[in-house]
């Protein structure tokens, strides 16, 4: 990525993701406060949710149109009560639950040749099917190149080899990932 964060914006978008599904808990909505300037810039994002090391859940999106901070606080939400893989975080979950943040650089078009593992996440999309896997997913894997995209179609619903054909459309992407006990 080209660019960093410092320790207190990172610092800074964990607490507001964490409060903000604390305040979701409540049905409440979080508004964060004194926003560091090194944030004031729009980013997708992805939360993901880990208890016992196995995932909780996880959502984001590509948005470029919202600021990074209010992003980050609408994604946890979503990924502690929205995702349909899990139910809602309970409050008693909340207090061992560990926040990973994803802000994400632009997408740009690419072709599977150029899906660098440890650098690249991975968006395909052919017709109505997408699918998208954070560049964290192939390294913690250990997946090479083909596997990574092969399972990147698997999470579209579409057949491993798909990202081969024309008419899909592969992008690629960098993130800035971060979490309450690396940051």
């Amino acid at each position: 990525m080209d660019f960093e964060l410092n320790r207190k914006s990172k610092t800074m978008l964990l607490k507001t993701a964490r409060n903000s599904i604390k305040a979701g808990q409540d049905s409440q909505k979080y508004t964060p406060e004194d926003v560091p300037v090194e944030l004031d810039f729009n980013s997708g994002c992805f939360v993901t949710l880990h208890l016992r090391n196995r995932l909780r859940g996880c959502i984001g999106n590509f948005r470029d149109d919202i600021n990074v901070v209010k992003n980050v606080s609408e994604m946890a939400s979503q990924a502690a009560f929205a995702d349909p893989r899990f139910g809602p975080v309970s409050k008693d979950e909340l207090g061992m639950v560990d926040i990973e943040i994803s802000v994400l650089s632009p997408m740009i078009k690419t072709s599977a040749e150029d899906i660098k593992i440890g650098r690249d996440g991975i968006y395909i999309v052919k017709g109505l099917d997408r699918g998208v896997l954070l560049p964290q997913v192939a390294t913690e894997n250990k997946w090479d190149r083909v596997t990574f995209l092969e399972q990147t179609c698997i999470k579209a619903g579409l057949h491993p080899n798909a990202y081969t054909e024309p008419d899909t459309e592969i992008f690629r992407f960098e993130a800035l990932i971060f979490s309450e006990d690396n940051h």
